[in-house]
C-alpha cells in the first residue's frame, strides 16, 4: 500500500547536497578521484578542552540520561558569557537563552512557533535553502527580497513595498551572510529593527559565521537598541568551534519568544546529551589565540580558492566572512551549472552552483575552504588542464 504524502510537501524536494552527494559517491565507485569543494564541513578539530571535557563527562555513568530541554544552568551561563565577550551584548542566561540541537532545527522551530497556514515570510535570494523548506513544512508562503553584489548583498528594503510587509509574519536575514559572505553592519540592523516594529514583524538574524575569517568586530542584531522586543538571533558552535557534527546551536530572544518555541521543541526533542553540554562549555571559553589559528588555516586555503576562481575567469571579492568564496562566473557560460558540471566531468572536482540558494545566485559560484591545502592545489592543478 502506497501511503499518499502531505500536500505541504509538494515544493520540497530533497537537500540538493544530499542527492549531489549520491552522484559523486557513484562516481568514486567508478574509480574516478573526485574533489569536493562544495560543502561547509569544518575538517579541522575542536579544541582540546573541547575533546577533554566531552571525554570526561561521557566517562561519569550518571551523565547519559535525558536532560532538561532548556539546556544545564552552566551552559546557558557559558552562551551569556561568550555573548557577552565577543559581541559585547548582555542575555539573561534564565530568560533570553534556550539551546538547541543545531541551529538549522531552530529554523524549523521557530517557523513551526510563529508561522500559521497562509502566512507569508520573507526569505533572502540568494539565501540558505532551509529558510523557504522551513517555511513550506509550516504551511506558510515564502516571499523572496533580493540580495544584490550593487548594493553589497544588502536587503534592497526599499522595493519591498509595503502591502507586502503589511503581510508579513517573519523576516529572515543572515548576516554575516552564506552564500555571499557580505559582514553585515550595524546600519543595516538598525533599520530593519524599525520595519520590524513599524510592521509588526519578527526578524530573525542567523549569525553562525561571525568568528571565521572576519577581522571585523563580530556583529549581533542584539547590538541594536530595542532588538530583543522584535527579534530572534541563531547561533552555533558548528563553524566557529568546529563542532558540525555535535549539533549544538542556540536562539536568544525575549522570554516571551523564546517560551513559545520552547512549546515545539520540548514536544520535538528530548534535550542535549550531558556531555555535548560540557563539552559546548568548553568550547565556548576557547580563547583568541585558538580562533586565529583556526583563521590561519582557512587563509592559506583561501588563497588557493581564489586561485582556482582566477582560472575560471570568476570574479569575486576579497573581503567576504566566513569559510567560502563566493564569485561570479564568466559571461561564456549561459549559467552556474553549466560551469560546475563541466569542472566535475572534466576535472573531477565539485564546487556549489549557486542556483541552489536562489535565482540570484545563478551567475555564481562557490567554494569551501574545508578541504585540506593538498586537496585545493591538486583540484587547482586539473583546473588548469581543462579545455575551454
Amino acid at each position: 500500500m502506497i501511503i499518499d504524502a502531505a500536500n505541504k510537501l509538494q515544493h520540497i524536494n530533497e537537500y540538493y547536497f544530499s542527492s549531489k552527494l549520491k552522484e559523486i559517491a557513484a562516481m568514486r565507485a567508478t574509480g574516478k578521484d573526485i574533489l569536493n569543494l562544495g560543502i561547509g564541513n569544518p575538517d579541522q578539530p575542536p579544541s582540546q578542552q573541547t575533546i577533554d571535557a566531552l571525554k570526561f563527562s561521557a566517562d561519569n555513568p550518571k551523565n547519559h540520561g535525558y536532560q532538561s530541554y532548556i539546556g544545564i544552568p552552566a551552559l546557558r551561563n557559558a552562551i551569556s558569557e561568550w555573548y557577552k565577550n565577543t559581541y559585547d551584548v548582555e542575555l539573561d542566561p534564565v530568560s533570553e537563552i534556550l539551546p538547541l540541537l543545531g541551529s538549522k532545527e531552530g529554523i524549523s522551530h521557530i517557523s513551526n512557533a510563529f508561522l500559521n497556514p497562509g502566512d507569508k515570510v520573507l526569505i533572502p535570494n540568494p539565501g540558505y535553502p532551509t529558510y523557504t523548506s522551513a517555511t513550506y513544512l509550516a504551511g506558510a508562503e515564502p516571499v523572496y527580497f533580493d540580495l544584490d553584489e550593487r548594493n553589497d548583498w544588502a536587503p534592497d528594503l526599499i522595493n519591498i513595498p509595503a502591502v507586502v510587509l503589511r503581510e508579513v509574519k517573519i523576516l529572515w536575514i543572515n548576516y554575516p551572510n552564506m552564500p555571499t559572505g557580505a559582514p553585515g553592519n550595524h546600519k543595516l540592523f538598525e533599520r530593519l529593527v524599525e520595519i520590524a516594529n513599524e510592521f509588526k514583524i519578527l526578524i530573525v538574524n542567523d549569525n553562525p559565521y561571525s568568528l571565521v575569517l572576519n577581522e571585523d568586530k563580530p556583529v549581533s542584531i542584539f547590538q541594536v537598541k530595542g532588538a530583543k522586543d522584535v527579534c530572534l538571533e541563531l547561533n552555533s558552535l558548528s563553524k566557529s568551534h568546529n563542532l558540525a557534527g555535535a549539533r549544538i546551536g542556540m536562539v536568544a530572544g525575549n522570554k516571551e519568544l523564546l517560551d513559545t518555541i520552547l512549546k515545539v521543541k520540548s514536544n520535538v526533542d528530548s534535550g542535549m546529551y550531558l556531555p555535548l553540554q560540557d563539552a559546548a562549555i568548553a568550547a565556548l571559553s576557547n580563547d583568541d589565540k585558538w580562533h586565529r589559528e583556526r583563521n590561519k588555516v582557512y587563509e592559506e586555503r583561501r588563497e588557493y580558492a581564489w586561485q582556482i576562481m582566477d582560472v575560471l575567469g570568476c570574479v569575486y571579492e576579497k573581503n567576504q566572512v566566513g569559510m567560502f568564496i563566493w564569485a561570479k562566473i564568466p559571461d561564456e557560460f549561459k549559467n552556474a551549472e553549466e560551469l560546475t558540471e563541466k569542472v566535475l566531468h572534466e576535472a573531477n572536482v565539485f564546487i556549489t552552483p549557486g542556483f541552489i540558494f536562489g535565482s540570484n545566485g545563478e551567475r555564481y559560484v562557490r567554494i569551501s575552504l574545508c578541504s585540506p591545502v593538498e586537496d585545493l592545489k591538486t583540484a587547482l592543478q586539473r583546473i588548469k588542464l581543462m579545455k575551454y
